[in-house]
């Protein structure tokens, strides 16, 4: 049996579902998220208590396959309803000298030291915010948020050596030595 699979997704206050078929939908405060999913999983609405529960169940547990798509969907789900009821984020550091981000409307401009500055396009459902050298990404879809952090990331990596370049405000970047400076005189 998958552990995460057959723990019941209990809904927020404010947050509704409406599953039809293989389809879900699921609504709150910060917007709506809908998803299809595959007939090997079974997703059920449960009321017990005046409390709502999303319950996941499969036909044949013992299958690799199922099992695995069961935990999956079973994610998926919890996440669209964390979505829709407080949001997902994520933050990016700009290190280097001169590095600077600005939004405008619907467009992230870098200057990341190349000749130009670049222009980010945000998809829909995308918000960006800055503050100093720190970009933030918001939105009600975790797929969505961690691509478009991702896509503004690969624009600069950050660097070994010096540690410059667009990073995760988390992320540790692993600094490596430069060159070592020749000791002692030829003979």
């Amino acid at each position: 049996m998958s552990r995460i699979g057959k723990q019941p997704i209990d809904l927020p206050q404010g947050v509704e579902a409406k599953i039809e078929g293989n389809t879900i939908v699921v609504k709150g405060p910060k917007g709506e998220l809908k998803n299809n999913f595959d007939a090997m999983v079974e997703i059920k609405l449960k009321e017990e208590g005046g409390k709502k529960q999303i319950i996941t169940s499969v036909a044949h547990p013992e299958e690799l396959a199922e099992k695995t798509y069961w935990g999956t969907v079973r994610s998926i789900i919890a996440g669209m309803v964390q979505g829709v009821s407080q949001g997902f984020e994520k933050k990016l550091e700009l290190v280097g000298v001169g590095y600077k981000v600005s939004v405008s409307g619907k467009e992230v401009n870098l200057d990341v030291g190349f000749s130009h500055s670049v222009k980010y396009q945000l998809p829909e459902g995308i918000e960006a915010k800055v503050e100093k050298n720190i970009l933030s990404i918001s939105g009600i879809d975790k797929q969505l948020v961690g691509q478009v952090a991702a896509e503004i990331r690969s624009i600069r990596k950050p660097e070994p050596y010096k540690g410059k370049g667009i990073k995760y405000i988390d992320e540790a970047v692993r600094r490596k030595a430069g060159k070592a400076a020749k000791t002692g005189a030829a003979e």
